[in-house]
């Protein structure tokens, strides 16, 4: 399902712009401080450091100039999750008076390398991006974050904000659902199939922890353990039609929901779904959320990621960070197992987002963030895997 556009219009907004006055003083100290040991210029930093809680009260630098007023989001793909951070972009670029638009690369990673240089070219202000293939985009985001715009990136580096996931325990939250259908339901014993994204290492450790949590249950056998070629339903549907062929029946079936939903579809034209079974995928979906509210659905849980509170959240750093404000280094998304019971509050809430970021209890329910950075100490942006679960 395609989120709505957003239905609030946008309107002027009188915008209490801070003066600067220890613009030079800040300078000034920048330029005789010693950068820390992961630092390097141009590169960011590159080996882990621990950061601090973000502090939204840090002094505000200098203003980026010469550079657009728009927000572009660099997608992936047209997943549901992915629209969601889209919908919470959009609503936070029309509130703040930025300029919006999308960028689609169709799971083409050559195409989003063009995409991100044609950016940095048309001096673009402020991106989003779902990367594909982080490697080769890496050197287009270091230009862009160079030239003073803002990168926020989903997961993996390089970035001015990254935006993660405690990954381990994202997996554990709904591995441990599915171990407690299996004792309860299936007497201990199940058939496991993990659509996996372990090609993608940011998020190999939600894997490994279901993997974790399946192997203390004896009776449990992974018949299948596979990346799809795509993460999206039609690469669920295609590899689960071909696991199908040599595991007729299955029990068990848990990856990111936009893969399990089209693994579902090819269980129901095979004939081969039953209630008895349980489906689990993360990102909290809205297909995902209606299956879970049908009664006779395999689809028994979804571990909500809320994107478009976190897209809207990354929305106003990139507003903030044209105003030369400081915004976050990183930010966590909390794990949230959506039931029956807290469905109804979770999509009021991913309905809109604004109430829920400007509310700091419902916030803090699902993002937390970390560190601070302005553009004058842009180039200590974060260029490792950074992970909150990290020690």
């Amino acid at each position: 399902m395609i989120l709505p556009a957003p239905s609030v219009p946008m309107r002027s907004w009188r915008l209490a712009l801070n003066r600067h006055f220890a613009r030079g003083a800040l300078a000034a100290l920048l330029a005789i401080t010693s950068p820390p040991a992961a630092y390097a210029q141009g590169n960011g930093l590159t080996r882990p450091v621990a950061l601090p809680a973000f502090d939204p009260a840090r002094q505000s630098c200098t203003k980026p100039r010469a550079l657009r007023k728009e927000l572009v989001f660099v997608q992936d793909n047209e997943r549901e999750f992915v629209q969601g951070i889209g919908y919470g972009l959009a609503l936070a670029a029309s509130e703040r008076g930025m300029k919006y638009s999308v960028l689609r690369s169709e799971n083409n990673a050559a195409l989003m390398v063009r995409q991100i240089n044609r950016l940095r070219t048309n001096k673009t202000g402020a991106i989003v991006v779902a990367p594909i293939d982080p490697p080769s985009l890496s050197p287009g985001l270091k230009r862009l974050i160079g030239s003073g715009a803002y990168v926020g990136a989903i997961v993996p580096p390089p970035a001015i904000t990254i935006l993660n996931a405690p990954q381990y325990r994202t997996g554990a939250v709904l591995a441990e659902a599915a171990a407690a259908h299996i004792r309860t339901r299936l007497g201990g014993k199940a058939k496991v199939v993990l659509l996996t994204h372990d090609n993608l290492q940011f998020l190999a450790p939600r894997f490994t922890a279901m993997r974790d949590t399946l192997r203390q249950l004896p009776g449990v056998t992974i018949v299948a353990d596979i990346s799809p070629a795509t993460v999206d339903k039609a690469g669920g549907y295609r590899t689960m039609k071909m696991i199908l062929l040599a595991q007729p029946k299955v029990d068990v079936i848990l990856g990111a929901d936009t893969v399990v939903l089209g693994a579902l579809d090819a269980l129901r034209e095979a004939g081969k779904a039953r209630p008895s079974q349980f489906l689990g995928g993360i990102d909290g979906e809205r297909e995902a959320v209606a299956e879970l509210k049908n009664a006779g659905s395999p689809y028994k849980a979804s571990i909500s990621l809320a994107s478009p509170i976190f897209g809207y959240a990354m929305g106003r750093f990139a507003s903030d960070w044209l105003e030369g404000k400081s915004v976050p280094q990183a930010m966590d998304i909390l794990p949230k197992a959506l039931t029956i019971a807290n469905i109804a509050q979770y999509e009021r809430d991913i309905g809109d987002p604004k109430a829920v970021y400007t509310d700091p209890r419902r916030r803090n329910s699902y993002l937390r963030m970390y560190g601070n950075i302005c553009f004058d100490s842009r180039f200590q942006y974060i260029n490792f895997p950074w992970s909150s679960e990290r020690r």
